[in-house]
């Protein structure tokens, strides 16, 4: 009898439980879609479209394939925006167009990881300067590609004096959190949506050192201090942990969808791995508390931008997966920048750190392959032999893998995108430049055709109303 009543009272409950189910309410109070977190989404997408192309066969050439390898005498073929084979022979398809590469060289397009094109475009007076957003010592709100002007004279000179294809316009460095930087293709389009390389991430600018405390210790106001400057990024850091922790719950639970912050947009897409940090950073001390910082708050630093001290601390950067991105020789224009040495990228390289050149200049951009010279030969003069082959990977793979597009660019493998430079002669020399330039296939330039030299509206000027026939 016990045993009989036991299982009444369970089914009683079972039913009990059901009534309770059928009768409860969802767990979203939402009567709408829900949301979706917002930095995982992209307002402005890019419209590239690359341009028409034939299918090209260079022979006879030396090619660095930009991963470390290299093929004296060799071939190369692309078609359809794709490299499609590169060896000591390629047949050539019926069409190809077919180009005599003897004493010439071909590399991968430079990728710039630090420019401010368009941003603080040529000619640089006040009304064209919208690189900073110097109103408060964190602006992750700004985004670079909203001062990009597409018709800076400054693009068409990276590409035709400097093999330039692929550049990051980054915020400038006043403020400890700057904005959003922009990936894009060194084309020419009317729009900056037009210029933005397909899928590539975001990034997101932050500074330390020198350049926030200066300007906004002297208005009086925080930060002062180096100490200051850590001390508002954590705050900021700890409101953006919060801020997603809240959207979290809302993907999870449903209800009422988290009010907006478009600052804090960014930085819950930095937490969540969608957006990358390029850490302008000139001290080794300075770097390693950033890079524990990063560690507090799980984010990862993609990039150190000009880091002059990177040679101290390469074990560090290794360990992180941390590119440091350097100049071959700028040093001693402020006090965090004294121990700056040349042979920066040859010892970077010898312990097997990620670096890269970069310019942050729009005349620098224009012999980048120069400075990777310089560089090199600062090596050699210390004992350090880096081939040519393998110091090509500080112009094009390694700011690519910083980047998160070497899946895409910076080599010469098949399948990638065709962003290839041909060059009159050996690239590490002062005498070379490049002779053509490809991006994704399309011919954009070529010194011995004045038709494929872009230059912009801006340069070409205005036909006044009487001229108009």
């Amino acid at each position: 009898m016990a045993s009989i009543k036991k299982l009444a009272a369970l089914a009683l409950l079972g039913l009990a439980a059901c009534s309770a189910q059928s009768g409860a309410k969802p767990k979203s109070a939402s009567s709408g879609p829900k949301i979706a977190e917002p930095w995982t989404g992209d307002p402005y997408p890019s419209t590239y479209h690359a341009y028409p192309g034939v299918p090209t066969l260079v022979t006879d050439v030396t090619i660095l394939d930009g991963e470390g390898a290299r093929i004296d005498d060799g071939q190369i073929l692309f078609a359809d925006g794709k490299v499609v084979a590169l060896g000591q022979s390629v047949p050539a398809p019926a069409g190809a167009t077919v180009i005599d590469g003897k004493g010439k060289w071909v590399t991968p397009g430079i990728i710039d990881i630090h420019s401010h094109l368009g941003d603080y475009p040529s000619p640089g007076v006040k009304a064209l300067s919208d690189g900073n957003e110097a109103t408060a010592p964190t602006t992750p709100d700004v985004w670079a590609e909203h001062s990009i002007w597409p018709q800076d004279p400054g693009f068409s000179r990276a590409l035709a004096n400097g093999g330039v294809t692929t550049l990051q316009i980054l915020p400038g460095s006043a403020n400890l959190m700057g904005g959003r930087s922009a990936v894009i293709k060194n084309v020419y389009s009317r729009t900056v949506q037009g210029m933005k390389f397909p899928g590539a991430a975001y990034g997101l600018k932050m500074a330390c050192g020198e350049n926030p405390k200066r300007v906004y210790g002297g208005k009086g106001r925080e930060p002062s201090t180096r100490m200051g400057n850590i001390a508002v990024d954590r705050a900021t850091w700890a409101k953006a942990v919060e801020y997603r922790r809240k959207w979290d719950k809302y993907e999870k639970d449903g209800g009422e969808a988290p009010a907006r912050d478009i600052g804090m947009d960014t930085l819950a897409g930095v937490l969540a791995g969608k957006i990358l940090v390029h850490n302008h950073c000139y001290r080794a001390d300075e770097m390693a508390i950033v890079l524990d910082m990063a560690k507090e708050f799980g984010y990862h630093v993609a990039s150190f931008q000009h880091s002059v001290e990177a040679y101290k601390i390469p074990d560090l950067l290794k360990a992180a997966d941390t590119c440091a991105s350097v100049w071959a020789d700028w040093y001693g224009f402020k006090m965090e920048s004294y121990d700056g040495i040349p042979e920066n990228l040859a010892l970077l390289e010898r312990s097997g750190a990620c670096a890269t050149i970069h310019s942050d200049d729009p005349n620098g951009i224009q012999h980048l392959n120069q400075e990777i010279a310089k560089a090199r030969a600062s090596g050699l003069r210390m004992g350090i032999d880096i081939p040519r082959e393998v110091a090509w990977k500080w112009a094009s793979y390694n700011p690519a893998k910083a980047l998160g597009i070497a899946d895409r660019t910076g080599s010469l493998k098949p399948g990638k995108m065709a962003d290839v430079v041909l060059w009159n002669g050996d690239p590490f020399s002062s005498y070379t430049r490049p002779e053509k330039v490809w991006i994704d296939g399309a011919l954009l330039y070529d010194m011995h055709d004045p038709k494929r030299r872009p230059v912009s509206d801006f340069e070409l000027g205005q036909i006044g109303e009487g001229d108009v026939k």
